[in-house]
């Protein structure tokens, strides 16, 4: 009891800082004012503000599609239905996973409360994470949107596609191998089944998922609130010519697409287009790992996973995805 008294007075508070912070981040001073107000009114930090403004408001309608999916799906889809839908044999149900993303066209924003939904509802561990990493890039929208973007050089958009699957389908089999156990935070999935079944008893089936959606929202709603943040900042800190400067071998390259692919948290259904602006500085393989690495990992969704799955289910994740991307992009013949 004491543990859970702790937990919720740290989030509460990390709440109240956080909320604070994004007030003075938006606040506006009058010219020519000192101190705080003056300091808010720096070009830097205008700057920040229209990036951080940027990222919620690009993620926000993803998210609410995300956590009206995952309501949806813990009111009205059984645990039975799950197994039964999911292909048993591991062989079958991991490429199963990777091509999910073609009936369910979702970005990495919407894809975080889905998939963990669908693995309290039973879908294997490493079937649900194939379907995370693969479904944002392996979907119809997303590949439409290289295609646009790319006119020049329309096969970019097929290795988009063949790289992702790649990636995803072996992390899939790592973790098959490797985890044994279930990678929720502790207490989400009994919180879970708590809120669902108070839910049900107060407004039925409509009430149940109305009720999940606003809680998941919230919840998933601090991480993304916190990414955002941090992204923003260091978007403006970090120069471009800095990068620029950085990645002028192969490997260093990849390297730095990666990394803005990860700070920018843009989202799959448009980062095509900042990528397409890269084009005349960066070789196309380099493209090719910001286009793949971005939506399996950025910096919202990453907070997102925290929220979602234990610290060291986590860590592994990202070093194994990071790994995988660099070395398939390396790989691929673009």
């Amino acid at each position: 009891m004491l543990a859970k008294i702790r937990g919720l007075s740290l989030e509460i508070m990390g709440a109240l800082l956080l909320g604070t912070f994004v007030v003075l981040l938006l606040g506006r001073g009058g010219s020519g004012e000192s101190g705080l107000l003056g300091f808010l009114q720096s070009p830097s930090l205008l700057d920040v503000k229209t990036l951080f403004l940027s990222i919620l408001l690009e993620a926000i309608p993803f998210v609410l599609l995300g956590v009206f999916f995952s309501a949806f799906i813990q009111t009205f889809v059984s645990e039975e239905q799950v197994r039964r839908w999911t292909p048993r044999h591991p062989l079958a149900a991991i490429p199963f996973a990777g091509l999910l993303g073609i009936l369910f066209p979702v970005c990495e924003c919407a894809i975080i409360p889905v998939v963990r939904r669908l693995i309290q509802k039973g879908m294997p561990v490493h079937v649900g994470i194939v379907f995370l990493l693969a479904g944002p890039v392996v979907n119809p929208v997303v590949f439409t949107s290289t295609v646009v973007a790319f006119q020049r050089f329309p096969d970019l958009a097929y290795y988009r596609v063949l790289a992702a699957f790649l990636v995803a389908v072996i992390t899939g089999v790592l973790i098959f191998l490797t985890v044994k156990k279930n990678p929720l935070r502790i207490g989400v999935e009994q919180e879970i089944r708590h809120e669902t079944a108070h839910a049900e008893a107060v407004g039925g089936k409509l009430g149940a998922t109305l009720n999940h959606a606003v809680d998941e929202f919230f919840d998933m709603g601090k991480y993304l609130l916190f990414g955002a943040l941090i992204s923003s900042v260091l978007q403006v800190w970090i120069s471009r010519e800095t990068l620029l400067s950085i990645g002028q071998t192969p490997f260093t390259s990849h390297l730095v697409m990666m990394g803005m692919a990860y700070v920018f948290s843009l989202c799959s259904e448009a980062d095509a287009f900042i990528a397409a602006s890269f084009a005349n500085t960066f070789h196309a393989s380099s493209l090719l790992a910001f286009l793949v690495y971005g939506p399996m990992l950025d910096l919202k969704s990453t907070m997102m996973l925290f929220g979602s799955f234990r610290f060291g289910f986590v860590v592994k994740l990202l070093l194994t995805v990071t790994l995988l991307v660099l070395a398939v992009t390396l790989l691929i013949p673009v």
